[in-house]
């Protein structure tokens, strides 16, 4: 996930908005209590979903992958007054936690917490979003894709995480070529492919896609 060096990225770190206390919570018991701590989105990433949000002001934001919440709550910071935050994960070991997070987060009225598959859930959600992030399981980006599109507003925004996979998704990389990184590499085609939307990919920590449905 490094792509540059340990220094500029400690000092696009320094020169980020800083953590406030709730996140640096959440980052620090993470790392203690949870498996695959490097999933949490982190300073600067989380600090770019929060702008971005508030430039959207959203009514209704939808995220596939709570994992400990760290995202759900950069997010619903941006949220339209009135609007929603809907977060999907399957993982109901992490629910006592997420659920305090929430809670101290000031934000527990606005974000629906639902546990189980994506793929069940997602088809009885009925929109419209107007801003959604997928961070889940990468084998089935584009099912989760194809089941949203056509539920999101012109002008809405879908981002989708770990679009770089460590550099995997490179011809000619020394990497196996695995199940998640051929999904990767078919989800990114996808979309840059997909006549409805515009995109760009940050290379931001391990790759960020954007897609602004037309």
């Amino acid at each position: 996930m490094e792509f540059i060096s340990s220094e500029l990225s400690e000092y696009c770190d320094r020169h980020t908005s800083d953590e406030d206390p709730l996140l640096k919570k959440i980052t620090r018991e993470t790392q203690l209590k949870v498996l695959k701590p490097r999933m949490l989105s982190g300073q600067l990433q989380g600090k770019m979903l929060e702008i971005l949000t508030k430039m959207i002001n959203p009514k209704l934001i939808l995220e596939i992958g709570t994992y400990t919440g760290y995202s759900a709550i950069c997010m619903a910071r941006g949220l339209n007054k009135s609007g929603k935050l809907i977060t999907i994960d399957i993982n109901d070991e992490l629910e006592t936690m997420v659920r305090s997070f929430f809670e101290e987060s000031g934000l527990n009225e606005q974000i629906d917490y639902r546990l189980g598959n994506a793929l069940d859930i997602l088809p009885d959600l009925e929109g419209p979003f107007d801003l959604v992030f997928i961070d889940a399981d990468k084998i089935n980006n584009e099912k989760y894709y194809d089941l949203i599109i056509e539920k999101m507003n012109s002008g809405s925004i879908l981002m989708a995480d770990n679009v770089l996979w460590s550099g995997k998704v490179l011809p000619g990389s020394e990497h196996k070529v695995d199940k998640d990184t051929k999904a990767i590499k078919d989800f990114n085609s996808k979309i840059n492919n997909d006549p409805r939307v515009e995109n760009v990919l940050l290379p931001v920590r391990d790759g960020i896609m954007i897609a602004r449905k037309l």
